[in-house]
């Protein structure tokens, strides 16, 4: 009977309940961990200036003004509050704030803070366990910390443009516009959550300094070890890729494409006998570098397969004969999709002004403990009354009883 009324008391609660969060930043990194963090339970207080964030200009307009369909999904689960930290009230209402949060998140150039009388000396004199978060182009150190940063920056500057496009042609958007920013908030996660866990068991809080550009570094497997061992500068590889063949995308007769990826000598046997028919392949091209050696003909086979049925069709095919093989999806396919349906990686939302918004859903997936998306991103200073009243006011008038 415990046993039982501990699962249903675990299904009630959220991992990050009782954790609060000011949310100083604009547009997206450091905002992304925050509202990460916010999906599980934390108190997000989004300070915004009393214009509001940029944010909330980004992207598709909506009828409800101050508020677009960006703004909507990425700010979700947050209370608004305005202030102006370049005056004393701002600062003020910071300092207190501080002393009832576990986490401070800011995006502001190295030095800002400090400049508002609000850096990392002063906040942790006033609250020893904070925790703050502070994300730039370039981190809190090094010659171009002054610079400014933005994501497609931090794409180009870490690593990721120059590998994106065609051989010899012009080096291309990988993507999403924002895709630094977002792998920096999950980053941003990450280490909030380590430095909490030293917090609460030394009483010391920490700083987790976050770089655009490190974040896109990080994430792009060998290139830095192999140009150290052999001087070996990767470049652009278009739809393929030098490692492994065939492993790429590939066009089908009804003009969508697939990707396959036959990354190892098993799969690659599995594709010439089972997908394309051709076994003697798997003999006379048995190694990848034999296959790379001869690329030219083994992806012209898997094209010439691919070419001659739909998309639908190729993916079926190579699933049956266990090789990897996927659509490359637009958005109105993963509408479709009934994968992303039966996994339920889009929430439809019911917004007062706007009818149903949809937007991604909670990652990353916990069995007992979920996530949740409970409002979308709220109207600006929606929670002035709770933040500056409530919180502050009626807290202070009991302190001093």
């Amino acid at each position: 009977m415990a046993a039982d009324n501990g699962a249903a008391d675990i299904g009630m609660m959220k991992p990050l309940d009782g954790v609060r969060i000011l949310d100083l930043a604009t547009f997206i990194a450091a905002p992304f961990a925050a509202t990460v963090m916010a999906e599980f339970g934390a108190e997000v207080i989004k300070v915004e200036h009393p214009t509001g964030d940029p944010m909330r200009r980004f992207g598709t307009v909506t009828e409800a003004e101050g508020q677009t369909l960006a703004w909507l999904s990425e700010a979700r689960n947050k209370k608004s509050v305005t202030l102006d930290l370049k005056t004393p009230e701002g600062v003020a209402a910071i300092k207190e704030l501080v002393k009832r949060s576990d986490i401070l998140a800011e995006n502001f150039r190295p030095g800002t803070l400090e400049k508002w009388g609000l850096g990392p000396d002063v906040l942790m004199a006033i609250n020893p366990k904070l925790v703050m978060l502070r994300v730039t182009g370039y981190g809190q150190t090094g010659p171009y910390k002054d610079r400014p940063g933005f994501a497609r920056i931090a794409h180009a500057v870490g690593g990721l443009t120059y590998l994106a496009g065609e051989p010899g042609g012009a080096p291309v958007t990988p993507g999403s516009t924002s895709l630094a920013d977002y792998i920096s908030g999950f980053y941003g996660t990450i280490g909030l959550l380590m430095a909490l866990r030293v917090a609460e068991k030394t009483g010391r809080g920490q700083i987790v300094d976050i770089a655009l550009y490190e974040s896109i570094f990080r994430v792009l497997d060998e290139i830095a070890p192999l140009y150290a061992k052999h001087g070996v500068v990767r470049e652009r590889e278009g739809r393929n890729t030098l490692n492994a063949c065939p492993h790429g995308h590939f066009p089908c007769s009804d003009g969508n494409w697939v990707a396959v990826a036959c990354t190892s000598d098993k799969m690659w046997e599995r594709m010439a006998v089972n997908v394309l028919k051709r076994p003697e392949l798997a003999k006379s091209h048995p190694t990848t570098r034999s296959r790379l050696d001869d690329r030219e003909t083994i992806d012209g086979l898997v094209e010439a397969l691919t070419m001659s049925m739909p998309m639908q069709d190729v993916v079926a095919a190579c699933t049956d004969g266990d090789v990897p093989c996927g659509a490359v999806n637009s958005i109105a396919d993963i509408f479709q999709d009934p994968h992303f349906e039966a996994r339920e990686v889009l929430t439809r939302f019911q917004h007062e002004a706007l009818g149903e918004v949809v937007v991604p859903s909670v990652l990353p997936r916990l069995s007992e403990t979920p996530g949740a998306i409970d409002e979308l991103g709220p109207p600006l200073g929606n929670a002035n009354d709770y933040v500056l009243r409530e919180l502050i006011e009626d807290d202070n008038e009991l302190r001093n009883k």
